[in-house]
């Protein structure tokens, strides 16, 4: 499948969050960069990443020497019955959850400045494509992955969980971008930091993402005493898959639902890591999580969640009806049943997930409230009737009707519409309308206008977003920040095109036989020691040890980067040197 092809295969409110990749917008620095980062991954992790991981890199699209084309990695993925698509940075947790429930694997489609070439604070498609990918090929990780996202995209966020999202989305962004105001990096930390030392209640979003960070990102499987990497945060990082295996600096700690009490902080290294059994065993633990949320739960009590958490939610009835929005009420009777919920603000109707026609939120903006329960004397719920026996009920369109629920609350006014769907009845609309408690409360008056009852008999289900989720979009507009993208320098570039082709062609050089535009980069910038890295490549002998000497010699460099490339500082005497231009 082509981009465009994917894309529209997409349910609608979902395409506005994807991008298209134009290969050629990736300079050739950021092609040294995927191959430098790939080189000593795989290098690093032939022992201590998991069988699947090196064989999961090529069927899944992904070469060592160059950014992987989204299109290839289609035509690889759509063999295990996935897809991916291009995306600007952080997503909202929902939409990412969505996306992983219908098996599209969400790739950032930035590649990491050489400044973070070891940790970058932003999404990029080296941790999305090599280290999220791989593991597709193993079919139960791949059903683990798809059954999160189902759970995910079902999670209450609070409000607080909203800010927080936009908090470290626009943090991600300036810290990545080199050209970015210390003085703006400084107020987007600051806002992070508040929002994060809040004593907000923990939401079943932000537990999720805890487990999902120690499974997806940052997991371990085997044993505390004998393991392997297969989070994506470890396969994708040169610096913490190595400093993961540190036993005294990073405690082993067997997974278990526990783990959604466990912190992190994305700007260190993790000193606690969760070890998996297997797949089946990820799956266990997510399932107990599953368990105890209030999409299984339903219920008053997941009603109160939904209103603590200020943000839109749904609740679902035995009957397959919906209500989505704002909930800022429920009452209940003696026994914890509940009675009667209400919104505030535009509320959606739906009916297992499609708005209900006329029920949208330009029917409902002002907020929507309904009892629940069973009437009197009526032997099955209110749905389940047909029209001719709620006739038999005195209940007929076009006449008064009352309504008494067990709870004592009395509905009652003139029968105006019955919406039917499947042989069920969803909403009853009623003019000239009351509706009243047996303690005196009204809870509609007959000057309110219509009155619209939705039909069901108990809350089966509460989870977070809306119902019908193109109908009700929570986020339009997508993301207010932007990735802020810098001109490369096109002299430089057009340097590590050249030692590209150079290395392409297998021949050693010389630096009398570099190309001009080398030369003259090597002289200008003193300090890019990725480009020295990639003439490495095709560097006769003394070539080769002029270019380490001038590597040695650059001043700051990564302690990684030291390691990895096993330099040693120049000696006294011969400091790094000029490369001589080709006559």
């Amino acid at each position: 499948m082509t981009q465009q092809e994917v894309i529209e295969s997409l349910p609608a409110h979902l395409r506005p969050f994807v991008k298209t990749q134009n290969y050629e917008d990736y300079t050739p620095r950021d092609h040294a960069v995927w191959r430098f980062v790939m080189k000593h991954l795989v290098r690093q992790l032939a022992d201590s990443a998991h069988p699947v991981y090196r064989a999961g890199l090529s069927k899944t699209g992904i070469t060592m020497d160059q950014v992987p084309s989204i299109e290839e990695m289609n035509r690889c993925l759509a063999m295990l019955g996935w897809r991916a698509v291009v995306v600007d940075g952080f997503l909202p947790p929902a939409i990412f959850m969505e996306f992983q429930s219908l098996k599209v694997l969400v790739i950032a489609i930035e590649m990491r400045s050489v400044e973070h070439i070891f940790y970058t604070p932003a999404p990029d498609i080296i941790h999305e494509a090599a280290g999220h990918a791989p593991f597709i090929v193993d079919v139960d990780y791949a059903e683990f992955l798809q059954r999160f996202g189902e759970v995910g995209m079902k999670a209450i966020a609070t409000r607080h969980d909203l800010e927080q999202y936009e908090a470290i989305r626009k943090l991600s962004i300036l810290k990545e971008c080199p050209s970015s105001d210390p003085g703006d990096i400084a107020k987007a930390q600051a806002v992070l930091e508040r929002l994060m030392k809040s004593d907000a209640p923990l939401s079943e979003a932000a537990r999720l993402t805890r487990l999902h960070w120690w499974t997806v990102e940052y997991g371990l499987v085997g044993s505390v005493d004998d393991y392997r990497l297969f989070g994506a945060g470890l396969l994708s990082s040169l610096g913490e898959s190595r400093h993961c295996l540190d036993d005294e600096a990073v405690k082993k700690v067997p997974l278990t639902v526990n783990a959604v009490e466990q912190p992190y902080d994305i700007t260190h290294q993790q000193p606690t890591l969760f070890v998996t059994k297997s797949c089946k065993h990820l799956t266990q633990v997510l399932e107990e999580f599953a368990a105890s949320m209030c999409y299984q739960r339903g219920g008053a009590d997941s009603v109160r969640r939904a209103i603590d958490a200020e943000s839109v939610c749904t609740v679902e009835l035995d009957t397959g009806t919906q209500m989505s929005g704002r909930f800022s009420e429920v009452l209940c009777d003696a026994v914890g049943n509940a009675t009667y919920v209400r919104t505030v603000g535009a509320t959606q109707l739906a009916h297992n997930g499609t708005q209900i026609y006329g029920h949208g939120i330009e029917k409902h903006s002002h907020g929507f409230g309904s009892p629940i329960g069973y009437l009197k004397d009526f032997s099955r719920c209110l749905s389940a009737y047909t029209v001719d026996e709620l006739k038999a009920h005195q209940i007929e369109v076009g006449k008064r009707v009352e309504l008494e629920y067990l709870s004592g609350i009395t509905v009652k006014g003139m029968l105006q519409a019955i919406v039917r769907q499947d042989q069920k009845n969803l909403v009853l609309s009623f003019l000239d309308c009351s509706v009243t408690d047996l303690d005196g409360g009204v809870h509609f008056a007959p000057d309110g206008g219509t009155y619209d009852l939705l039909v069901g008999g108990r809350i089966t289900s509460v989870f977070g977003g809306a119902a019908d989720r193109l109908k009700l979009q929570l986020f339009k507009p997508t993301p207010r920040t932007k990735t802020i993208q810098v001109e490369p320098d096109a002299d430089l570039m057009e340097a590590y095109r050249e030692v590209a082709c150079i290395n392409a062609s297998n021949q050693t050089r010389s630096a009398a036989e570099l190309p001009k535009s080398v030369c003259r980069a090597l002289q200008l910038y003193p300090d890019e020691w990725l480009l020295r890295v990639e003439l490495l490549g095709s560097a006769n002998p003394a070539l080769s040890t002029r270019l380490h000497g001038e590597l040695a010699a650059i001043s700051g460099l990564d302690e990684e980067l030291v390691r990895l490339l096993a330099l040693s500082p120049p000696e006294p005497g011969n400091p790094s040197f000029a490369v001589q231009e080709a006559s």
